[in-house]
């Protein structure tokens, strides 16, 4: 698998992202890190957009990364079909960029968020759970401020109808309720797929929970099953 990393002033979790893509592809499938200010990412077979405070999130989480030059190619990427998963700050990145609806704003609590919760597939879906099961429940960790998932009526009602939504926060057996919603996200969205079903964003962080020294494997899935769908396109 041919995986291109995207890294802006303020990234953090890149390191972490290529440990988990390795893991789940192999040690001899290296990603590249690709920096901002690069402009082509043809040839790749994923683009990722990792977690952290892209330009520090001094204006709102995402728009100025979103400006960035490389933008242009995921962008052009992701029309032509390229798998592209945004995490946390990437997930804010895409929907900066239209390449997803909706916006991220400030926790409900108004308050950082920094734990372990539980999300639901709700979809078996190549590229991204593929090899995960429908209802499956994941214990994830979230590390955000801004993760309170936002849509007009008929953007959500779009998504849901068109099976959009992957992922919703849940408890440890799946039951999706007020008092599972962490951040106040409108239907207890956690992740989201664009029209094409290629592109992810999710705020929680599936690349850290793939070794059971840090804590669980529960995330590994997710990249077994974008590991497999590269192989299979091939």
């Amino acid at each position: 698998m041919k995986a291109a990393i995207v890294v802006f002033p303020g990234t953090n979790r890149e390191r972490d992202m290529a440990a988990a893509l390795e893991k789940a592809a192999g040690h001899n499938s290296k990603p590249d890190l690709i920096w901002h200010g690069e402009t082509e990412l043809k040839g790749y077979d994923l683009i990722v957009v990792p977690g952290g405070f892209s330009y520090g999130d001094y204006l709102r989480c995402g728009a100025m990364a979103g400006n960035s030059p490389i933008l242009r190619s995921i962008k052009e990427q992701a029309e032509r079909g390229v798998t592209v998963l945004g995490v946390c700050n990437g997930f804010q990145i895409l929907t900066e960029t239209g390449l997803l609806p909706g916006v991220l704003m400030r926790n409900a609590g108004l308050k950082f968020i920094c734990k372990m919760t539980h999300i639901r597939c709700e979809r078996r879906v190549a590229p991204f759970t593929g090899g995960m099961a429908e209802g499956q429940v994941s214990r994830v960790a979230v590390a955000h401020n801004e993760g309170n998932y936002f849509a007009d009526e008929d953007t959500l009602n779009r998504l849901e109808g068109d099976d959009r939504v992957l992922f919703r926060y849940c408890d440890d057996r799946g039951n999706v309720s007020d008092k599972t919603n962490l951040n106040g996200s409108q239907r207890n969205i956690a992740g989201i797929l664009n029209e094409k079903g290629n592109v992810l964003g999710m705020m929680p962080h599936p690349e850290n929970a793939i070794d059971p020294i840090a804590g669980g494997v529960d995330g590994l899935p997710l990249f077994e099953s974008l590991a497999k769908a590269v192989v299979e396109r091939a």
